[in-house]
C-alpha cells in the first residue's frame, strides 16, 4: 500500500492529504483538502494531552502547540447570524 502524505501548499496555505508521485516532488491524482479536519484533529489532540505539545525536527524542539478552547463561541456566532438574517443586526 502506498504511504499517505500530508502537507501544506505554499501557494494556497491549505493542508492536503493524498499520495505523491514516486519522485516525491508532486501530488498524485486524488489529493484532498483536509485543512479543517487536520486543524480540528490537532486541537483535539493537544486538548486531550492536557499541556502544550512539542514538535521536534531532527530530535530538536521546533514548535510548541498550545490550544485554548473558546466555550460557547459557536452559539454566539449562530445567534448573531440569525439576528442579522432577521434584520435585527
Amino acid at each position: 500500500m502506498r504511504k499517505l502524505h500530508v502537507g501544506t501548499s505554499p501557494l494556497t496555505n491549505r493542508i492536503y492529504a493524498g499520495h505523491v508521485l514516486k519522485d516525491g516532488s508532486m501530488w498524485g491524482e486524488g489529493k484532498q483538502d483536509v485543512t479543517g479536519a487536520a486543524c480540528g484533529a490537532v486541537c483535539e489532540y493537544v486538548l486531550a494531552n492536557g499541556e502544550p505539545v512539542m514538535v521536534t525536527c531532527n530530535g530538536k524542539p521546533k514548535y510548541e502547540i498550545t490550544v485554548r478552547e473558546l466555550c460557547g463561541i459557536t452559539e454566539r456566532i449562530t445567534l448573531d447570524e440569525r439576528s442579522a438574517e432577521a434584520g435585527h443586526g
